[in-house]
Parts: structure tokens; C-alpha cells; sequence
């Protein structure tokens, strides 16, 4: 028998404490949609003619101190006289506020001068509105969103600040990240270790272009990878990217080109999409390796699209366009062979596609980031695909192929947050369905004790015939940190997380904030009809970490720093799992 000793009592009672300390509510709530936090009033130069300015929100914490000029007339009483756009002015910030007492230090002076800023023409080049258009408060809105989608702003705003002549005068306000970097990144997760050198400038010379060059090891390969992405390419609406990879296991490379539905009114879209990939996919079971299986793919995809824009409220876009996709398989090189090698595939298929979007949307604080604004998306989203491959357009097989994905959110109270989402894609043939994913998950939002927050999230997936190179797996990796990389494989799968998360005030630096995190993890994959067995059955972990997040850096992730205590699984397992990964998320 097994000795189980009291440190491994607690994380179970953990189990219990966490989602009772909930229910019953302790603490006082705060709404959901946090605002950024005030600054003290600064004076208003813009307009010599305006009132004082009413305090905006701080430039350590939203990047950004542009506030409405007083004597204007409100957004509604400006369309309705039909009021245009005016002069626009870029106030470009940099890295650090050298106004501020804690930021005007040698180190932060030393950055500012060595960092290129983001050039006034590369923002101007995001916003949806030009001088001479109707003013609109939505498109001001849009636009900001738009700008702060982007790597290299921290955060962005825009403001009207001077009425005259019925011509509004608007300043786009935004703040600068470090946007160049060198660095090791060490990782672990699933009992396994990872190491990644990257140089990186996702703004070089301050004009938006993303450079990287990264060299990784990983549990799967390692290699060298060089990419150029340009978000604005020649000064238009068009994105291309370029990349190639050399790795242990193969090579890739990815040409990318497209002019997207880059707003909610865009009218157009087209694009190219074309990938080479060789590659080892490495097949799991029990978190072991057990077969490893050559794989080449050759990927092209031509697309066009249109719209009618922005009509009530929501816009309905529709695409069409033409895949190929080639699957070839061998038994890897110094490997066994699998048990089974998946079948050679060749699909050509021409497609249509229609997407329907609502605007709605929350600007949020302190819930998936900390300190950093977030827009949520409140509206339903839904998107499907229909695609017939067939002998006649070069296929090798008859398939019908499938995707759709549906979102929506509801904001039950002022404190509570909704998020739910479905999806699904496969293939329909003579024997029904195959290679067939379909999915489910659900996102809780609550605050309690003040400014914190408890998070839940329940994903839900079911597989059907999947390629022989695909498989469902839930580990250390996907959420389940208590147990090794891709523990359980099946074609079911569940994972339920309770998370109660910390925000702080410490500013370590004027670099980094800092969150933390008590969490428990529920879940299993399985095959329906296998063997029962400890590795089939539900797994739980318990633990706990730090969250840091990089006010002043160009990744806009957070680094975890987790300790989770497996409380299922076999002897094998370590009884405490150390990880030190990064998220886009908390």
C-alpha cells in the first residue's frame, strides 16, 4: 500500500475550499468592465478656448492620456449635424512617460533613445476614418480596437478635441512597447523541459514590420525558423507574410497574402494562402511515444470575398475560393514502422463560406490580461464552410468538407460574464463521417473580493474517425498541469478549470505586474467502449502560481509560474508538477 502523507491531504481540501469560497460569495463585488484607473487632471493645450479637461486614464497603466475637450457637443449631436472629420493628430508615445517621477530614471531615458517609434504614418495607416469624413463614434471606436490589436502599441485612444466650422478635430493618442528582442525563453510543462532563442522586432525601424529569427527545442523537434510579416503591405489594406523553417524533423515554408475584412464595414477581401511542410508526427499513448510517421503536406488556397458592410447593427460577409491539400505518409526515417500508416489523401475542393458578426463589444480590464485593456466581443459571431472535393477537380476521393464555429456572450449582471462557444469540422463520405471534431466550450466571469476574480471554463469535444495522424490528447500540455505531456488520448474528451485569480498592485520595476492564481483541474479523455483503467479514468490536480505580465514588452503574454499537485493518475507521475510557461491568457 501506498504511503500518503499530509502535504498530499491539503491539495485535495483545496478542491473543496476553492469553489465554496465562490459560491457563498465572500467579498465585495466589482462590476466586470474594470476602467482603466485616473490620473491626477493635467491641463488641456489642445484647444486654448476649452474648459479644463476631466482627469483621464493614466499613461502607466493605459498607455494613453487623451481626454474629450469639455465644451464639445456630445457623439450624437455631432452626426446629427453632419459634423466631418477635421485635423487628425498622432501622439505617438514612447516606451516610458518621462513625466512621470517613477519613469524618468537613466535606464528608462537610455530605452526611449534607443527604441525607433512607431511612425505617425504607420498608425494613421490603421484608422478607419480620414480628414474630411463624417465624424462617427463607432468608427473611433473601431479604430482603437484595431490599433491595439497591435504588437507594438501598448494601448491606444482616440479623443475629438476642438469643434469648429462643424469639423471635428480628433487625436489619436498611443504609447509604445519595447519592440525588439533577444532572448532565451526556458519553458516547462508536462514534466518536460523546452528552450527557444528568439531575435524579434515586431516594429522594425518603427514601421510595423515583424522580423523574427528563432531557434527552439522542444519535446517534438527542434530548428530554425525565419519569418517577415508586413500588416500594411506597400501602405494599403493588404497583410503578406513569409516564412521558412528548418528543422529536425523537416522543413516548411508558408506564403501568405491577403486583403481581409480588416473592418466591419469592409466591402472586399481576397487572398492567396500556401504552405510545404515535411515533417515527424509523433503518436502518444499514456504520455509515451509509441510511433512516429513521415509527413509531407503541400497546402494552396485562393479566396475572395464580399459584403454589403455594416447594416443594422451587423455585417454578413460572404467568401468563396479553391483548396488543394496533399497528405503524403511514410515510416520515418530510423524509425519502426507505426502499427498503422494513414492512407495518402488528395483533396481539391472548391468551397463558399458566410460570416455574420454583430457589433458589440465591451472594453474590459483585469479578466484574461492584468493591467492591460481588453476588448471583448459581446456580439453572436457564426461562421460556415461547405466545400465538395471530387475526382473531376483533381481529388482523389468524393468528399463533402465542413467547418463552422458559432460564439456568443452574455453579461448576466454587472459582476458576471458568459462566453460560449461551438465548433466543428470533418469530412462526409460514403461511410459518413470522418475525420470529424466537434467541440464545445463555456467561459465564467465573476468578480468577488473587490477587483479579483473567479474564472471557470468547461470544454466538452468529441472525435469521429480521425486521421492516422491526429489524435485527441489532454495532458500537462493542454490544461490537465498536474499530469505529464498528452497523458490520455480517445475520442472523448471533457476538462473543467476553476481558477480564482489575484490582481495586485505591484509594479516591479515599472516593468511587470503581477497576478497569481489557486486553480483546479478536472478532466479525461477516453475512448467510448475501451478498457477501464486508472490512465481512462478522471484525473484532478490542485496548485497554484504567479502571473507576470510585461507592461513595456512587445509579446503582451503572460508568463506562468505554476506548482500543481496531481491527485489521480499512476506511481509514474510525479506528486508535484513544477511549470514555467507563457499564455496569451491568465
Amino acid at each position: 500500500m501506498r504511503r500518503t502523507s499530509s502535504w498530499r491531504r491539503w491539495p485535495g481540501l483545496l478542491t473543496v475550499l476553492v469553489p465554496t469560497v465562490w459560491i457563498l460569495g465572500i467579498g465585495e463585488s466589482a462590476a466586470l468592465p474594470t476602467p482603466p484607473p485616473s490620473a491626477p487632471p493635467e491641463p488641456d493645450v489642445r484647444d486654448p478656448e476649452a474648459s479644463p479637461a476631466p482627469a483621464g486614464p493614466s499613461a502607466e497603466e493605459a498607455g494613453s492620456a487623451v481626454v474629450r475637450a469639455a465644451h464639445l457637443p456630445d457623439d450624437a449631436t455631432l452626426e446629427q449635424r453632419g459634423a466631418v472629420i477635421g485635423e487628425i493628430r498622432i501622439r505617438a508615445g514612447d516606451i516610458f512617460d518621462l513625466s512621470r517621477e517613477a519613469e524618468n530614471r537613466a535606464l528608462f531615458r537610455l530605452a526611449n533613445r534607443l527604441h525607433r517609434a512607431t511612425r505617425s504614418q504607420v498608425i494613421e495607416q490603421q484608422l478607419l476614418f480620414r480628414t474630411g469624413d463624417p465624424y462617427s463614434r463607432r468608427l473611433l471606436e473601431e479604430s482603437e480596437r484595431i490599433l491595439r490589436t497591435k504588437r507594438y502599441l501598448y494601448d491606444a485612444r482616440i479623443e475629438p478635441v476642438r469643434y469648429h466650422g462643424n469639423r471635428v478635430d480628433v487625436e489619436v493618442v498611443t504609447r509604445d512597447v519595447w519592440t525588439l528582442r533577444g532572448a532565451v525563453s526556458l519553458g516547462r510543462s508536462g514534466g518536460e523541459n523546452n528552450w527557444r532563442f528568439e531575435i524579434q522586432d515586431v516594429s522594425f525601424l518603427g514601421t510595423g514590420k515583424d522580423l523574427t529569427l528563432r531557434q527552439l527545442d522542444s519535446v517534438d523537434r527542434s530548428g530554425t525558423m525565419l519569418r517577415y510579416r508586413d500588416p500594411n503591405l506597400l501602405g494599403t489594406r493588404g497583410r503578406m507574410e513569409l516564412e521558412y523553417s528548418d528543422n529536425s524533423d523537416g522543413r516548411s515554408q508558408v506564403v501568405f497574402a491577403e486583403r481581409p475584412f480588416y473592418s466591419l464595414d469592409a466591402r472586399w477581401a481576397a487572398g492567396v494562402h500556401a504552405f510545404s511542410e515535411e515533417r515527424i508526427d509523433p503518436l502518444y499513448f499514456r504520455g509515451e511515444l509509441i510511433d512516429r510517421i513521415h509527413h509531407r503536406q503541400r497546402f494552396c488556397e485562393l479566396s475572395g470575398g464580399l459584403s454589403r458592410g455594416l447594416v443594422a447593427g451587423r455585417a454578413r460577409r460572404w467568401r468563396a475560393g479553391i483548396t488543394y491539400e496533399r497528405d503524403e505518409f511514410a515510416v520515418a526515417e530510423g524509425h519502426a514502422a507505426p502499427a498503422v500508416l494513414p492512407e495518402d489523401r488528395l483533396l481539391v475542393y472548391p468551397w463558399i463560406e458566410f460570416e455574420s458578426i454583430e457589433d458589440a463589444f465591451l472594453e474590459s480590464m483585469d479578466l484574461d490580461q492584468i493591467h492591460r485593456t481588453e476588448d471583448r466581443y459581446l456580439g453572436l459571431r457564426w461562421r460556415a464552410r461547405l466545400g465538395v472535393s471530387s475526382p473531376a477537380w483533381g481529388g482523389d476521393r468524393s468528399r463533402l468538407i465542413f467547418s463552422t464555429h458559432l460564439t456568443d456572450t452574455f453579461v448576466l449582471r454587472a459582476d458576471e460574464m458568459l462566453e460560449l462557444s461551438v465548433s466543428g469540422a470533418g469530412r462526409w463520405g460514403r461511410d459518413g463521417a470522418e475525420n470529424l471534431l466537434v467541440g464545445a466550450r463555456g467561459r465564467y466571469y465573476r468578480r468577488n473580493f473587490g477587483k479579483h476574480l473567479f474564472f471557470a471554463s468547461l470544454s466538452v469535444d468529441y472525435a469521429e474517425r480521425l486521421d492516422g495522424e491526429r489524435q485527441l490528447l489532454l495532458g500537462g500540455d493542454n490544461g490537465l498541469r498536474g499530469y505529464p505531456l498528452r497523458y490520455q488520448d480517445g475520442d472523448r474528451r471533457y476538462l473543467l478549470t476553476l481558477e480564482q485569480r489575484f490582481y495586485t498592485d505591484w509594479y516591479f520595476f515599472q516593468l511587470f505586474h503581477i497576478g497569481a492564481a489557486v486553480f483546479v483541474d478536472v478532466g479525461r479523455a477516453w475512448f467510448e467502449g475501451g478498457a477501464s483503467g486508472v490512465a481512462t479514468g478522471m484525473l484532478r490536480d490542485v496548485g497554484f502560481g504567479l502571473r507576470i505580465g510585461q507592461s513595456r514588452s512587445s509579446r503582451g503574454t503572460l508568463t506562468h509560474i505554476d506548482v500543481a499537485f496531481p491527485l489521480d493518475g499512476d506511481d509514474s507521475i510525479r506528486r508535484v508538477q513544477f511549470l514555467i510557461t507563457t499564455s496569451e491568457s491568465f
